[in-house]
């Protein structure tokens, strides 16, 4: 689809936004709401094979997450959210590096319920942040299932009030390997299915 691949080059070279030039934000930002004029799934909470699995952040406006930029000594890796829809489970996960050896995760884990046929909410239970290796952070699969398994973690791992942080993201397209949300602090976010 050329309106895809159009988003997809617009992306590239920004770093997730963190690179992203004004200019830039703006065209991107005109390619998303074309592709979500094209969405071919749309009522994607009913997409279940679709939505499940993990997915790798390629574009955000959101600053909480770009700001993870600006910890001093450590630059963002890689972001994942993975979403298992038995389970009405979502799990944040910021991969970060600076310091040989003392790499860093910082992961939300949080219930979602559907509320439209595109629109999630999101009730934030549980906040993990630490070192990958005192965590035995291996992969995003392997951390959720050792979350999901009810694991305590060498870091810092705090149960959150979930009656107080809570959010929405609605599902704006969704194909076998593109997905577009919107949040409810008006961030947009472009993930490809890994």
């Amino acid at each position: 689809m050329f309106k895809k691949a159009a988003l997809l080059d617009a992306i590239a070279g920004t770093n997730r936004g963190l690179l992203a030039s004004e200019p830039q934000k703006q065209a991107i930002l005109a390619a998303i709401a074309t592709l979500e004029d094209l969405n071919p799934t749309p009522r994607p909470l009913e997409a279940t094979n679709l939505l499940e699995g993990n997915w790798r952040l390629l574009y955000t406006t959101s600053k909480a997450l770009l700001n993870i930029d600006r910890l001093p000594v450590y630059k963002l890796g890689q972001i994942y959210q993975c979403i298992r829809v038995e389970t009405k489970s979502v799990y944040n996960i910021a991969e970060i590096y600076g310091l040989p050896y003392l790499e860093g995760l910082v992961s939300v884990a949080a219930q979602f319920d559907p509320v439209s046929e595109r629109r999630i909410q999101v009730k934030f239970q549980r906040s993990i942040v630490g070192l990958q290796r005192l965590i035995g952070y291996t992969s995003p699969e392997n951390f959720i299932q050792q979350i999901s398994s009810g694991k305590k973690f060498m870091a810092l791992d705090v149960p959150i009030n979930s009656d107080t942080q809570q959010g929405w993201l609605d599902i704006t397209y969704l194909d076998e390997n593109l997905r577009i949300g919107r949040g409810n602090e008006g961030s947009v976010f472009v993930l490809s299915k890994t």
